[in-house]
C-alpha cells in the first residue's frame, strides 16, 4: 500500500510538531484530517458563519494542494459543538461550497473540539 503525506506549506509546523498530515493520499483515494475555522494566528472567529466559511476554505486548501476540488468529496465528517443552534448558518455556508452531485454527509453534535472557541471540524474523503 502506497501513502503519500499531503501538507500544504501553511500546515507544516502542524505537521512537524503533531505528527498528524492534513491528508493522506493511497491510492485513487484521498483521506483529510478535520479541518477547524479558524484564522492564521489559530484563534477561531466568534461568528458562526465567518468560522464555517474558513473551515471550508481549510478544506480547500488541502484539496487543491492534491490537485482535488470540492467535487472530489464522496464522504464528509462534520463535527459541531451546538448542533441545533448553528445548522441553518451552516447549511448556507455549506451550499457555497459543496454542489450537486453532493457527497455522503454525517453530521455530529459534540461538546468540545481541541482549538477554544471552536464550533466545527469538517473531514472529508475524496476521490483522485
Amino acid at each position: 500500500m502506497s501513502k503519500e503525506a499531503i501538507v500544504p506549506a501553511a500546515s507544516q509546523a502542524m505537521y512537524d510538531n503533531f505528527h498528524f498530515a492534513p491528508a493522506i493520499k493511497s491510492g485513487d483515494t484521498l483521506f483529510c484530517s478535520g479541518v477547524i475555522g479558524t484564522r492564521s494566528d489559530g484563534s477561531a472567529p466568534e461568528d458562526p458563519e465567518e468560522q464555517f466559511t474558513l473551515a471550508f476554505q481549510g478544506v480547500e486548501t488541502v484539496l487543491k494542494e492534491a490537485g482535488l476540488g470540492f467535487d472530489h468529496i464522496v464522504e464528509m465528517t462534520t463535527y459541531h459543538v451546538g448542533l441545533q443552534k448553528h445548522i441553518q448558518a451552516f447549511l448556507k455556508v455549506k451550499d457555497q461550497f459543496i454542489k450537486e452531485p453532493y457527497p455522503a454527509w454525517t453530521a455530529i453534535g459534540i461538546t468540545e473540539l481541541a482549538v477554544p472557541g471552536g464550533i466545527l471540524e469538517i473531514r472529508v474523503t475524496a476521490k483522485v
